[in-house]
């Protein structure tokens, strides 16, 4: 059943299973302010199980780009489009968010990684990527980082 992801009232609903459910839930709200804000739209995330063909483009986009295949356990994930662009979210059991972000005339093409505060940077994107910090009220410190997606999808 889908969630809406209020940024107001924080809820770990959905996320409990993952040992940083707290700051994952933030991380998530703080994706849910920044598209309200922006675009006025409403951010809402289903159990991954239910939509396993926005997880299954995800990794295929991961592994098809970079060979990389995440060993945490999707949790939900969400697919929508917004101002011209496709926007693909998974949010993982680790603490891990993966979205996607891919422009329907073919300008900008993207995969974007956070991690919620408290956890490790996942062994398959440690030696690849730098991670740079920012801060959220909702979400504490995120760390992210990106690369350009070359292929057609």
């Amino acid at each position: 059943m889908p969630y809406i992801v209020d940024f107001k009232d924080v809820s770990t609903v959905g996320l409990e299973s993952s040992p940083v459910a707290g700051a994952l839930a933030g991380l998530r709200a703080n994706e849910a302010r920044y598209y309200r804000n922006k675009y006025d739209h409403v951010f809402t995330v289903s159990p991954a199980s239910d939509v396993p063909e926005v997880v299954d483009r995800v990794s295929r986009i991961l592994r098809d780009e970079r060979d990389i295949v995440i060993g945490s356990r999707p949790l939900e994930a969400t697919a929508f489009e917004v101002d011209g662009l496709r926007m693909a979210y998974v949010f993982y059991e680790s603490g891990l968010s993966i979205n996607v972000m891919y422009s329907i005339d073919g300008g900008k093409r993207a995969v974007g990684f956070k991690l919620a505060e408290g956890m490790e940077v996942p062994e398959e994107l440690a030696p690849r990527f730098k991670f740079a910090r920012q801060k959220s009220k909702l979400a504490g410190v995120i760390r992210g980082s990106y690369f350009v997606i070359k292929g057609e999808y």
